[in-house]
């Protein structure tokens, strides 16, 4: 490929400010830039990155591609510099380019072990294509992703931190996939904090997208679901493990079966049988660690335990360590007491133990619910609560004046009416009899 007609006519249309011309031309020239991989570098010097930004980005994209870098330093700071040079003018045709550059760059640094230092380049990705907070944007997947390789946390937490309530749509070219991989990467991370609440709201996210076929990524999914629902919810009942009512179809019919080895984790542990739940771990232990899941599996197995000392609080007011150990199924009486002083710690049941005779004795919770702190916590719940509500009633006037809806709406009532009609034409032609009928 002769560079010059490149370099000039990315030039020309910069200097026209033909954008939308410029990025069909890109575009075009992406297999062709991607062909000629040892020639792209004395292309971009022929251009200036403060004003040819958009051609830039493209060479970029290219390079990245052919995972042929050298100089990680240069690359980086070329690409910085772009995405913080970029105009709102260039940026509105240059998204799916930007996109294809994170997309690209963050796999390269994973492979390479350099996940650290894509994360700041990728944050200006994101801020520059967001066009406010709760918006969902495809970089948004490659923060997350390097973040929980380099398990640096601080800059993506206050993000997943923020309810997402739209979907950017990038020119109709946004991937499903970026969606479910960031709740799937969000949920890790969580998982990584000890959040498990949050952990599992995400994955819950990503089994629950409307689909019409499974990925994998719904399958990995939906392991942690299982493993985190008995964690967070395993003193409820085994009703808690179902997916939501409007969860596809498709997941319970094509996933379950490819899960069973959790499933049946699912079902030892509300047994409440300690052995059973150790004989399924150790039987499919294997499995668990090429998941990387085992860590799960053993604060499962941890939690059924403590779940089933909770569930002793409610029909005893004393018992001694040697029958709560054999209860529960642990090893011995001193191994209940290390768990149930650590439950105490956590404010997960309130008991006191005796060091004279060995004997746990259940108190009822002494919150009165009338402290500054616990009114601090009602007054956040019911501020976060009434937030929620404007935001749910502002999407639903969104949708009502939208125009898919608008014309659903028409299409259903026009399919109606020819039901309708259909049926009295039925009913006339039967002489005022209902077909099907005899008198």
């Amino acid at each position: 490929m002769a560079l010059e007609p490149f370099t000039s006519t990315v030039k020309t249309l910069t200097t026209q400010k033909s954008f939308a011309e410029l990025g069909d031309f890109l575009n075009k020239q992406a297999p062709i830039l991607a062909g000629n991989v040892g020639q792209l570098e004395s292309l971009y010097e022929s251009l200036d990155d403060n004003q040819h930004i958009m051609g830039c980005l493209a060479i970029i994209a290219a390079r990245l591609k052919a995972d042929n870098i050298e100089n990680w330093d240069q690359m980086l700071h070329r690409t910085d510099t772009l995405f913080t040079e970029i105009n709102d003018e260039q940026l509105r045709f240059s998204i799916g380019i930007i996109v294809e550059i994170c997309k690209q760059l963050s796999s390269q640094l994973v492979k390479h072990n350099l996940a650290i230092r894509g994360i700041p380049v990728v944050q200006r990705a994101v801020a520059k294509i967001q066009t406010k907070p709760e918006q969902l944007v495809s970089p948004h997947a490659d923060l997350a992703k390097l973040c929980l390789k380099a398990q640096c946390f601080g800059p993506i937490l206050p993000i997943l931190d923020i309810d997402i309530t739209k979907v950017s749509k990038e020119d109709e070219h946004f991937d499903a996939l970026r969606l479910l991989l960031y709740y799937y990467y969000g949920g890790c991370i969580y998982l990584a904090v000890k959040e498990y609440e949050k952990a599992l709201y995400f994955f819950e996210v990503t089994v629950t997208c409307p689909t019409a076929a499974v990925s994998h990524v719904m399958l990995e999914a939906y392991k942690k679901y299982l493993l985190l629902t008995l964690i967070v919810h395993g003193d409820k009942p085994k009703d808690y493990v179902s997916l939501p009512k409007f969860t596809s179809p498709i997941v319970g019919k094509f996933m379950k079966p490819l899960c069973h080895m959790y499933t049946e984790i699912v079902t030892a542990y509300h047994h409440n049988n300690a052995e059973e739940l150790r004989a399924v771990v150790n039987k499919y232990r294997e499995v668990y660690e090429s998941d990387s899941n085992l860590g799960l599996v053993n604060q499962v197995v941890k939690t059924q335990a403590r779940s089933s000392i909770k569930r002793l609080t409610k029909p005893f007011v004393t018992l001694s360590l040697v029958d709560v150990a054999s209860r529960v199924g642990l090893d011995n009486p001193q191994t209940a007491e290390k768990e149930i002083v650590e439950m105490i710690r956590e404010g997960a049941i309130h008991a006191t133990i005796s060091q004279q005779d060995g004997m746990v004795s259940f108190d009822p919770n002494p919150e009165s619910y009338s402290s500054p702190e616990m009114l601090r916590l009602v007054e956040g719940i019911a501020s976060s609560a009434i937030t929620m509500d404007k935001k749910v009633e502002k999407l639903t006037e969104e949708i009502m004046v939208s125009k898919q809806y608008l014309r659903r709406m028409v299409s259903g009532k026009e399919q109606d009416e020819d039901e309708r009609l259909s049926s009295n034409s039925a009913v006339s032609s039967g002489g005022g009899r209902l077909p099907g009928y005899t008198m």
